[in-house]
C-alpha cells in the first residue's frame, strides 16, 4: 500500500520543468526556422556548397579557368 500524495515541491518543480521545456521548443524552432530561411533564400545549390571558402574546380563555370595561387 503506497501512499501516492504529491509533494508542494514536486508541484513547483514540474511547472519549472514545463517553463523550460516550452524554452527550448521556441529556441528549437527558432534555429530551424532560421535555418529553413536561409536554404530557401539561396535557392540554388552550388551558392550553399560555395559559402566554405575554398575554391573547388567543380563548382566553377564551364568557361572559367581554374586559378590558384601558385599558377599567378
Amino acid at each position: 500500500m503506497t501512499i501516492r500524495v504529491e509533494h508542494e515541491l514536486h508541484t513547483r518543480r514540474k511547472g519549472r520543468n514545463y517553463g523550460l521545456l516550452i524554452l527550448l521548443l521556441a529556441f528549437v524552432g527558432l534555429v530551424f526556422g532560421l535555418t529553413v530561411v536561409k536554404v530557401l533564400e539561396l535557392g540554388d545549390a552550388r551558392k550553399f556548397e560555395s559559402n566554405d571558402h575554398v575554391l573547388r574546380p567543380a563548382l566553377l563555370p564551364m568557361d572559367t579557368p581554374a586559378t590558384t595561387e601558385a599558377s599567378q
